[in-house]
Protein backbone atom coordinates (compact mmCIF):
# COMPACT_ATOMS: atom_id res chain seq x y z
CA UNK A 1 0.00 0.00 0.00
CA UNK A 2 1.64 3.14 -0.98
CA UNK A 3 1.34 5.88 1.84
CA UNK A 4 2.44 9.63 1.91
CA UNK A 5 4.40 10.05 5.40
CA UNK A 6 4.84 13.96 5.63
CA UNK A 7 8.23 14.55 7.12
CA UNK A 8 11.39 15.23 5.98
CA UNK A 9 13.60 13.20 8.39
CA UNK A 10 14.88 10.13 7.33
CA UNK A 11 15.27 8.86 10.96
CA UNK A 12 11.32 9.15 11.03
CA UNK A 13 10.82 7.45 7.60
CA UNK A 14 12.98 5.14 8.63
CA UNK A 15 11.50 4.06 11.96
CA UNK A 16 8.38 4.13 10.47
CA UNK A 17 9.08 1.92 7.34
CA UNK A 18 10.63 -1.23 9.86
CA UNK A 19 7.55 -0.92 12.11
CA UNK A 20 4.86 -0.49 9.41
CA UNK A 21 6.58 -3.10 7.17
CA UNK A 22 6.95 -5.20 3.73
CA UNK A 23 3.04 -4.46 2.80
CA UNK A 24 3.80 -0.51 2.96
CA UNK A 25 5.75 1.37 0.44
CA UNK A 26 6.01 5.05 2.60
CA UNK A 27 6.90 8.06 0.25
CA UNK A 28 7.70 11.51 1.02
CA UNK A 29 6.17 14.71 -0.15
CA UNK A 30 9.42 15.55 -1.73
CA UNK A 31 9.37 13.08 -3.65
CA UNK A 32 5.47 14.15 -4.51
CA UNK A 33 7.13 17.14 -6.10
CA UNK A 34 6.55 19.17 -2.14
CA UNK A 35 9.31 21.00 -1.14
CA UNK A 36 7.97 23.81 1.01
CA UNK A 37 7.91 23.98 4.47
CA UNK A 38 4.52 21.89 6.00
CA UNK A 39 2.66 24.57 7.79
CA UNK A 40 2.86 23.07 11.78
CA UNK A 41 0.84 26.71 13.77
CA UNK A 42 -1.61 24.04 15.91
CA UNK A 43 -1.74 24.69 19.59
CA UNK A 44 -1.84 21.20 20.49
CA UNK A 45 0.01 18.18 18.82
CA UNK A 46 -3.34 17.19 17.34
CA UNK A 47 -3.78 19.93 15.55
CA UNK A 48 -0.31 20.28 14.17
CA UNK A 49 -0.53 16.53 12.98
CA UNK A 50 -4.12 17.12 11.08
CA UNK A 51 -2.98 20.36 9.65
CA UNK A 52 0.27 18.30 8.15
CA UNK A 53 -2.09 15.64 6.95
CA UNK A 54 -4.35 17.89 5.59
CA UNK A 55 -1.97 20.12 3.54
CA UNK A 56 -0.28 16.62 1.86
CA UNK A 57 -4.20 15.82 0.81
CA UNK A 58 -4.56 19.10 -0.51
CA UNK A 59 -2.02 19.21 -2.54
CA UNK A 60 -1.64 15.39 -3.54
CA UNK A 61 -5.19 13.98 -2.86
CA UNK A 62 -3.42 10.37 -2.04
CA UNK A 63 -3.29 8.50 1.17
CA UNK A 64 -1.33 9.85 3.76
CA UNK A 65 -0.31 10.57 7.01
CA UNK A 66 1.61 12.83 9.44
CA UNK A 67 2.81 12.70 13.09
CA UNK A 68 3.64 15.42 15.37
CA UNK A 69 5.55 14.40 18.59
CA UNK A 70 6.30 16.52 21.85
CA UNK A 71 8.59 15.87 24.93
CA UNK A 72 6.58 16.70 28.36
CA UNK A 73 8.77 17.44 31.45
CA UNK A 74 7.77 17.51 34.78
CA UNK A 75 9.93 19.53 36.22
CA UNK A 76 9.35 22.37 33.03
CA UNK A 77 6.06 22.67 33.37
CA UNK A 78 5.05 20.04 29.92
CA UNK A 79 7.49 21.68 28.08
CA UNK A 80 8.42 22.01 25.56
CA UNK A 81 5.30 20.15 24.65
CA UNK A 82 4.01 21.68 21.07
CA UNK A 83 7.19 23.77 20.83
CA UNK A 84 9.69 20.50 20.61
CA UNK A 85 11.35 20.89 17.74
CA UNK A 86 11.45 24.30 17.89
CA UNK A 87 12.75 24.92 21.30
CA UNK A 88 15.79 26.46 21.19
CA UNK A 89 15.15 28.19 18.04
CA UNK A 90 13.31 28.07 14.55
CA UNK A 91 16.51 26.13 13.01
CA UNK A 92 14.93 23.10 15.09
CA UNK A 93 18.60 22.04 15.91
CA UNK A 94 18.24 19.21 18.30
CA UNK A 95 22.07 19.78 19.80
CA UNK A 96 20.90 23.03 20.96
CA UNK A 97 17.44 21.76 22.07
CA UNK A 98 18.61 19.34 24.54
CA UNK A 99 21.04 22.05 25.77
CA UNK A 100 18.98 24.35 26.40
CA UNK A 101 16.72 21.40 28.12
CA UNK A 102 19.64 19.95 29.86
CA UNK A 103 20.50 23.84 31.36
CA UNK A 104 16.61 24.83 32.22
CA UNK A 105 16.31 21.27 34.42
CA UNK A 106 18.82 21.44 36.18
CA UNK A 107 18.42 25.18 36.94
CA UNK A 108 14.83 24.11 38.36
CA UNK A 109 16.19 21.16 40.27
CA UNK A 110 18.66 23.70 42.09
CA UNK A 111 15.50 26.13 42.71
CA UNK A 112 13.77 22.74 44.20
CA UNK A 113 16.35 21.43 46.67
CA UNK A 114 16.62 24.80 47.88
CA UNK A 115 13.28 24.99 48.41
CA UNK A 116 13.08 21.91 49.71
CA UNK A 117 15.80 22.53 52.38
CA UNK A 118 13.93 25.41 53.64
CA UNK A 119 10.46 23.08 53.93
CA UNK A 120 9.14 25.28 50.97
CA UNK A 121 8.08 22.49 49.22
CA UNK A 122 8.92 18.82 49.27
CA UNK A 123 11.97 17.83 46.74
CA UNK A 124 10.34 16.01 43.24
CA UNK A 125 11.73 14.03 40.63
CA UNK A 126 12.08 16.98 38.01
CA UNK A 127 13.13 15.17 35.53
CA UNK A 128 10.50 12.83 34.79
CA UNK A 129 9.27 12.85 31.10
CA UNK A 130 7.55 11.56 28.54
CA UNK A 131 7.15 11.41 24.86
CA UNK A 132 3.73 11.97 23.42
CA UNK A 133 3.01 11.08 19.71
CA UNK A 134 -0.17 11.72 17.80
CA UNK A 135 -0.89 10.60 13.86
CA UNK A 136 -3.32 12.03 11.81
CA UNK A 137 -4.32 9.13 8.83
CA UNK A 138 -6.33 10.36 6.02
CA UNK A 139 -7.61 7.53 4.07
CA UNK A 140 -9.88 8.03 1.29
CA UNK A 141 -10.44 11.51 2.45
CA UNK A 142 -10.93 10.38 6.04
CA UNK A 143 -9.26 11.43 8.60
CA UNK A 144 -8.28 9.11 11.33
CA UNK A 145 -6.27 9.14 14.71
CA UNK A 146 -3.53 7.42 16.73
CA UNK A 147 -1.79 7.94 19.71
CA UNK A 148 1.14 6.60 21.99
CA UNK A 149 2.92 7.42 24.91
CA UNK A 150 6.40 6.47 25.63
CA UNK A 151 7.44 7.53 29.91
CA UNK A 152 11.18 7.92 31.27
CA UNK A 153 13.30 10.38 32.39
CA UNK A 154 15.90 13.03 31.38
CA UNK A 155 19.29 12.37 31.30
CA UNK A 156 21.99 14.39 33.48
CA UNK A 157 23.56 14.88 30.10
CA UNK A 158 23.71 13.79 26.29
CA UNK A 159 24.88 10.07 25.92
CA UNK A 160 24.84 7.73 22.91
CA UNK A 161 25.24 8.09 19.02
CA UNK A 162 22.16 6.20 17.70
CA UNK A 163 18.46 7.85 17.05
CA UNK A 164 17.52 11.08 16.25
CA UNK A 165 16.26 14.01 18.13
CA UNK A 166 16.39 14.04 21.97
CA UNK A 167 17.27 10.32 22.25
CA UNK A 168 20.76 11.28 23.56
CA UNK A 169 18.77 12.62 26.75
CA UNK A 170 15.87 10.52 27.23
CA UNK A 171 16.19 7.26 29.23
CA UNK A 172 13.41 4.99 28.64
CA UNK A 173 11.28 3.25 31.80
CA UNK A 174 12.25 0.07 29.81
CA UNK A 175 15.81 0.19 29.24
CA UNK A 176 16.42 2.46 32.50
CA UNK A 177 20.36 2.38 32.61
CA UNK A 178 20.82 4.09 29.23
CA UNK A 179 19.28 6.59 26.55
CA UNK A 180 17.44 5.87 23.59
CA UNK A 181 20.40 6.49 21.47
CA UNK A 182 22.27 4.32 23.19
CA UNK A 183 19.65 0.85 21.97
CA UNK A 184 19.33 -0.60 19.05
CA UNK A 185 16.71 0.44 16.38
CA UNK A 186 14.90 -2.78 17.01
CA UNK A 187 14.80 -2.07 21.10
CA UNK A 188 13.83 1.64 20.55
CA UNK A 189 10.83 1.08 17.66
CA UNK A 190 9.83 -1.82 20.14
CA UNK A 191 9.13 0.60 23.13
CA UNK A 192 8.71 4.15 21.51
CA UNK A 193 5.86 6.38 21.36
CA UNK A 194 5.80 6.64 17.54
CA UNK A 195 6.22 2.95 17.06
CA UNK A 196 3.02 2.71 19.10
CA UNK A 197 0.56 4.85 17.51
CA UNK A 198 2.49 3.69 14.23
CA UNK A 199 1.30 -0.01 15.13
CA UNK A 200 -2.35 0.87 15.81
CA UNK A 201 -2.22 2.43 12.14
CA UNK A 202 -1.39 -0.12 10.92
CA UNK A 203 -3.75 -2.72 12.70
CA UNK A 204 -6.30 -0.02 11.84
CA UNK A 205 -5.19 -0.49 8.27
CA UNK A 206 -5.17 -4.08 8.40
CA UNK A 207 -8.66 -4.31 9.29
CA UNK A 208 -10.05 -1.84 6.27
CA UNK A 209 -7.49 -3.27 3.15
CA UNK A 210 -7.17 -6.92 4.08
CA UNK A 211 -4.41 -7.66 6.41
CA UNK A 212 -1.86 -5.14 4.21
CA UNK A 213 0.27 -4.70 7.42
Amino acid sequence: MKMVFATGNSGKLREASEILGKGFELVTPAQMGIHEDIPETGTTLKANSQQKADFIWQNCHTDCFADDTGLEVDGLGGAPGVHTARYAGEDKDFDKNMDKLLTELSRKEMEASLMASMGIAPKKNLRRARFRSVITLILDGQRHFFNGVLEGVIARAKAGKGGFGYDPVFIADEFPTVTLAEITEEQKNAVSHRGKALRAMAEFLAGKVGGAA
